[in-house]
């Protein structure tokens, strides 16, 4: 899986104050190295820094511009380098660019290209794009429509963005999440990765789909067909910026402060309405097969929740790791239900599966933790966490909800959700008891202490 952020700001405060806050939001989508390009007197001024992204004082060197766009970088192709770190500029600097995916086919174009005398710079494939867009640039009509042609020659799952010398932002989606934030009333525009990043700050979003243009100055905001270039209507939904909070909270790291609000996700995964497990358990019952679906730590749950609808529910279920299933595509069927634990709802495998299975008129259910995600506007079925952010790179709180919730749907499928109630009520109430003794903390530490000077460490048991 690869993960980079994109923020872009149009509106009337410090474009770079904002992008760093933005930015800082998006930090568990990458952090290998960050940059901020700002649109200042018909020019555009870079800051690109390598490692975490710092203080706002370090953004603050660039000039005065209400026009900006953001990029954290979880490093794919190139190395860890300032030259690698996004935006890109063309050549001309005219345009600066950012990317959030991988380009599977930059090497051939990169020799087209390069046969067509452009030079190349740094060791990405974002910087492909650049040179495309510039290639395209000198037979479009604007530069738009360069961005649209050159866009469409991209294979794999992408999304870019690219802020012009007039301060316009240019953004194109295909795989990789892209919302839009709106503040109505002080017309401020966000551009980004992750509703988080903004979402405490506007009150509508709209969430761009694969396939889709959008094209935003300080005084109007629009959306097109990639392929056709027709105009899109844009609709706004409302942004709950409930448990959008990404403070520490007075914890050393977000990593132990995540661990700590595990009884609170547990009891409010209980106070779901039981109408739509009851649905979906009834639509277990019938399918042929099961599929359990997850990338990464969600891949682990997937094989647990496999696990809880055998165990208890007698269901034949299979789990699959995402970039693992593609020989499973031809056997989908629509009588198989396929279901997708994922945090962010944009994991780019466990999409493709979903993709096929789409194909295939195969039943799809979903429990993330971001609204209105990909993966769970697939969905026939969407489920949510309502976890709050993850902002720990190591999933904590997301992977204990993804068990609690397929342990709770087994169990409703084997007509004991009663039961289950009850035991995830102790076992939040354990937890919460656990974790506020200070003995607790101590005895971790003192395991802890040996287990870091092991090599090796083998853990055994059984999924129960």
């Amino acid at each position: 899986m690869y993960m980079c952020g994109i923020f872009g700001y149009i509106g009337n405060d410090n474009a770079s104050k904002v992008i760093v806050r933005g930015l800082k939001r998006l930090e568990y989508r990458g952090y290998d190295s960050w940059g901020i390009a700002v649109a200042a007197k018909h020019a555009l001024k870079i800051v690109k820094r390598v490692g975490p992204i710092g203080d706002v004082k370090k953004a603050l060197v660039l000039p005065p511009s209400t026009v900006g766009l953001g990029h954290t970088r979880w490093a794919t192709h190139g190395r860890v380098t300032y030259t690698n770190a996004h935006p890109h500029f063309s050549t001309d600097r005219s345009f600066a660019l950012a990317q959030n995916g991988i380009v599977e086919n930059y090497k051939e174009l990169q020799k087209k290209l390069l046969q067509l005398g452009y030079a190349f710079h740094t060791e990405t494939d974002t910087e492909v794009i650049v040179r495309l867009i510039e290639y395209e640039q000198k037979r479009a009509i604007s530069l738009l429509d360069a961005v649209r042609q050159a866009f469409k020659q991209l294979e794999g799952r992408n999304t870019i963005a690219l802020i012009t010398t007039e301060g316009e932002i240019i953004a194109a989606r295909n795989g990789s999440p892209l919302v839009v934030g709106k503040n109505t009333k002080n017309k401020n525009l966000y551009i980004s990765s992750d509703t988080l990043s903004f979402a405490p700050y506007v009150g509508g979003m709209y969430m761009v789909d694969n396939g889709q243009l959008i094209r935003a100055t300080k005084s109007e905001v629009s959306c097109q067909d990639i392929r056709t270039g027709k105009s899109i209507p844009m609709h706004y939904e409302h942004v709950s910026t409930r448990h959008s909070e990404v403070d520490k909270a007075g914890f050393e790291h977000f990593m132990l402060k995540e661990i700590h609000e595990n009884p609170h996700v547990i009891s409010a995964l209980l106070k779901q309405p039981a109408k739509e497990y009851e649905r979906l358990a009834q639509v277990i019952k019938r399918a042929r097969r099961v599929y359990v679906v997850g990338s990464g730590t969600a891949g682990i749950a997937a094989a647990q929740i496999a696990f809880y609808l055998r165990e208890y529910a007698h269901i034949d279920a299979v789990s699959l790791v995402g970039a693992d299933a593609k020989e499973y595509y031809d056997y989908f069927t629509p009588d198989d239900l396929i279901i997708a634990p994922s945090q962010s709802g944009e994991t780019a495998d466990v999409l493709e599966v979903l993709e096929h299975a789409r194909i295939k008129k195969a039943v799809i259910a979903s429990f993330v933790n971001m609204p209105g995600s990909m993966i769970s506007r697939l969905s026939d079925f969407a489920f949510m966490a309502q976890a709050g952010p993850e902002i720990c790179v190591m999933s904590t709180k997301i992977f204990v909800s993804q068990i609690a919730w397929g342990y709770l749907l087994a169990k409703t499928v084997a007509n004991k959700r009663t039961d289950a109630l009850k035991q995830l009520e102790k076992l939040s109430r354990d937890m919460s008891t656990y974790l506020e003794q200070p003995e607790s903390h101590k005895q971790l530490k003192q395991v802890a202490s040996v287990l870091v000077k092991k090599h090796d460490i083998f853990l055994m048991g059984k999924f129960q």
